[in-house]
Formats: structure tokens, C-alpha cells, sequence
């Protein structure tokens, strides 16, 4: 990793709900000197980003990069590789790996799996179990950055449906408490109804019928009961629907104990293109209606959703192109994750200030992460420059994941990522990875 000192001139700078035009001088990895006309006579190299925006990278906080047990989807190399092409600098890889990350030990085995090939910063979620409850207990907060409840279906050991052990996590976690919400009984009930019409034959198109409005309201409803009884932090991930929304606070994020997420996806995509899309774009939540992605962008903009998240989840494309019942939920988006958001800049409905606050400054306070989601001085150079006039065409050959597709190809995406620097260092720039490999362990749940 080469560290060398860089000093950004005239870029516009998006930061804490402003923009303004000025130079940043990066030194050691960190954010120097914030201001205008500094002078590039100490730095190794001058970056004129006249005509840019710089904004802080983008912190992922639930991605799955499959590693370990799942490489022949992803692992923290490639994955790592596509998110910083894709203007993220920092992820928080899930639990349901194999083996599960539900041990303390698992976990740090999964620092050591990361340290010297993640491109990008990194933590890792512990996972909960119908069984691991002295594990929770035990967790410190330099262990993780918080603890995974899937309340929905998911794989191995990691489906908490034990009325006794939610309500032990909820009350005895010493971090913040993360939730899949999907009610797996109705879901069970709404896809046996669903194959007493169909056969095996259900279409896509039915996956939100099975996964419902109903089943993400009944578990949402039931984490924010216990969160409240316990006075448990708890966010809330990938929400779908605008009733869910009436469950959660408008406001800045400061105060919160209660926390809302939604994904790229559901804020892009509706239910219309699983007639082109199909499997492709089969997740967990369902991808719901156009009038729930229009209620999830309205509470993006009130401040009801406090952070915007990728999930990203890739698949071999032969396990995609199988029937959809057999199908996997998930698919992989980093890539092309703060380019797509900005398409909502570009359409009027997300400022850049709100994409900037949802993505980087909120995630960075809610979850304690010392010295980053801000462009400030002293905190780490973990940086973004992109630009507004320049396109992006989402190509299959210059797909980065290791599953080498995206749902979104064929697009023409309005921005680009023409630089990426982590810990000061360029790992993406001029629309090909540099080799650097900068990602550190991030700091979560510091004090501050």
C-alpha cells in the first residue's frame, strides 16, 4: 500500500448538508487541511477536480461477500473490489456464512480472512441464534458492529423464531440489534396457498404476494415492540413498504433508538420488472409496488429512513436461472450503488446533501465508526470524486463481482465514480482499479 500526500483543488464539496467549492490536502492516509486555495507545493500529487463533487465514501452497512464457506458466489476480494468501483469505502459483512458467524471465534476468523485483501474498510456483524444468547452477552464493542437478528427465514441456525431467546437478545445485547423482519409463518401460508393454485409453477412475479406487506408488518412491528420494552437500540434493515413507515420517527438521526434502512433496490426497482427481470431480481424483502418504492423515497427525504444500504447479495447465475421457487433470494449491486442513487439527484427527488447524510455521515454516528462518514479534518481519507456529466454504461465484461452480473446491465447510469481513495490511498480511478489494497479494520462503537 503507497501512501503518498494529495491535495484535491476545486472540487465541490458535499458535506455535513452543504456544498461548497474548495481543496482538501490529504497526508498519512488522513484529512489534513480542509479549505480553499491551499497550495500543492508539499504534495506528492495535485488532483484538479474542477467541474466534481467530493463527497465522503459510501459505508455499506449489510453487505454479504460470502466468505467464508460461499467463494463461488463472492469473497472479500472481489466483492471488495466492485464496492469501491462503486464509490463505497467501508462494508459490514452479514453472519450467514459457513460456517455461521455466531462465535466470537468466528468472527475473528473473519478479520483474519479480511486483513491484507479487502480493498475497502471493513467490520463484521455477530449473528444470533436460538442458542448462542451467552455469546451475545459476552460480545465487546470492539468485537462487531452490532448483532444480526434474522427474523425471517434465512439459512442454518440463524432463524431466531424462539418467543424467549428475541426477548433475551432484545433485553441483554450489549450492542446495537439489526433485524430482517419477515413473519416466516405467514410467508409459509401465503406460498402454500400460492402452490395449491399454481403447482410448482408460481411465477415471480408472485414472490411479494409470498413475502407480503403483511409478513414485513407483523415483524417489524414485533422487533420495535421489543426494542421499546427493552430499551434496546435496534435498526431496522431493508424496509419495503409505506406501511412500515408510519413506525418509525421523522427527524435527525441524534437521539434515535430506533433506526430505519432502506436499500438501492427498493428505492430503484418495482414490481412491474419481474416481468423482464425475473429471478434476477428475487430478494428477501420482495421488491413491492411502485407506490411503496414512492413512499420509501418520501421517507428518505423526511428523515423517517435514516440510512441507505446496498445488501448485496450475489448468486452464480446458474442458481438464478433456475425455477423461481428454487431460485436464491439476493443479488449483487455494490458496483453500481452510489451512481444509482445519484439517478435521484439527477431526478429531483434526493439532494445530493441527503444522499451524502444517508449513506456516509449517518451510518458513520450510528454505529460509533471513529474518524469517518465526514469530510473533516483529522478524520480518515476515505473519499469519493465523482462526476455528474459523465455516464456510466453497466456492461456484463466490466462487471467486478465474481458472479460477473448485474440485474442493472444495460443501463446508462448519468454519473460516474471517476476516483475512489481509502485511507488516503486511490484504489479505483479512471474506471480501472488501481491494485492498491488500502481497507483497514474499522473502529466501531468508539466514544464519542
Amino acid at each position: 500500500m503507497t501512501h503518498q500526500s494529495l491535495l484535491i483543488v476545486n472540487a465541490r464539496i458535499v458535506n455535513e448538508d452543504r456544498i461548497t467549492e474548495g481543496d482538501v490536502f490529504v497526508r498519512d492516509g488522513r484529512i489534513e487541511q480542509v479549505g480553499f486555495g491551499l497550495t500543492g507545493a508539499k504534495a506528492d500529487r495535485v488532483i484538479d477536480a474542477r467541474g466534481r463533487h467530493l463527497l465522503p465514501g459510501m459505508i455499506d452497512d449489510q453487505v454479504h461477500f460470502r466468505e467464508p464457506g460461499l467463494t463461488h458466489k463472492g469473497d472479500i476480494a472481489t466483492e471488495s473490489a466492485a464496492a469501491v468501483a462503486g464509490g463505497i469505502t467501508s462494508f459490514m459483512d452479514m453472519p450467514n456464512t459457513i460456517p455461521n458467524a455466531t462465535t466470537r471465534t468466528a468472527l475473528a476468523d473473519k478479520y483474519l480472512l479480511a486483513a491484507g485483501r479487502a480493498r475497502a474498510n471493513y467490520a463484521f456483524w455477530l449473528g444470533g441464534a436460538n442458542d448462542n444468547i451467552e455469546e451475545i452477552r459476552a460480545l465487546r464493542p470492539e468485537q462487531a458492529c452490532g448483532v444480526k437478528v434474522f427474523m425471517g427465514a434465512s439459512t442454518g441456525n440463524m432463524l431466531v423464531d424462539d418467543p424467549v431467546t428475541l426477548d433475551r437478545i432484545f433485553a441483554d445485547s450489549p450492542l446495537l440489534i439489526a433485524t430482517h423482519c419477515e413473519d416466516s409463518s405467514l410467508i409459509r401460508e401465503n406460498e402454500h396457498r400460492l402452490r395449491e393454485r399454481y403447482g410448482d409453477d408460481v411465477p415471480v412475479s408472485a414472490h411479494p404476494q409470498i413475502r407480503s406487506e403483511e409478513s414485513c408488518w407483523r415483524s417489524s412491528s414485533l422487533a420495535i415492540e421489543l426494542a421499546r420494552r427493552h430499551d434496546a437500540r435496534l435498526h431496522v434493515l431493508h424496509l419495503t413498504t409505506a406501511r412500515e413507515m408510519v413506525l418509525f420517527t421523522p427527524g435527525p438521526l441524534a437521539g434515535k433508538r430506533i433506526t430505519a434502512e432502506v436499500c438501492v433496490h427498493h428505492l430503484c426497482l418495482d414490481d412491474t420488472r419481474y416481468q423482464d427481470l425475473g429471478n434476477l431480481i428475487k430478494c428477501n424483502p420482495a421488491i413491492k409496488t411502485a407506490a411503496d418504492r414512492a413512499a420509501l423515497l418520501a421517507a428518505v427525504g423526511e428523515d423517517r429512513i435514516d440510512v441507505i444500504a446496498t445488501d448485496h447479495a450475489p448468486h452464480a447465475l446458474r442458481e438464478k436461472e433456475q425455477h423461481y421457487l428454487r431460485a436464491p433470494s439476493g443479488l449483487p449491486l455494490v458496483q453500481h450503488a452510489l451512481p444509482l442513487l445519484l439517478e435521484h439527484h439527477h431526478d429531483g427527488s434526493l439532494s445530493l446533501e441527503t444522499i451524502v447524510r444517508k449513506t456516509s455521515h449517518a451510518v458513520a454516528d450510528l454505529f460509533g465508526i471513529a474518524d469517518r462518514g465526514y469530510v473533516r479534518e483529522g478524520y480518515w481519507a476515505d473519499l469519493v470524486l465523482v462526476n455528474l456529466d459523465h455516464s456510466t454504461e453497466v456492461r456484463g465484461d466490466e462487471v467486478l463481482y465474481k458472479v460477473a452480473w448485474s440485474p442493472f446491465e444495460g443501463m446508462t447510469l448519468r454519473s460516474s465514480i471517476q476516483m475512489t481513495l481509502v485511507n488516503g490511498v486511490p484504489v479505483w480511478e479512471g474506471g480501472g482499479l488501481t491494485g492498491e489494497i488500502a481497507g483497514r479494520r474499522l473502529e466501531c462503537n468508539a466514544a464519542r
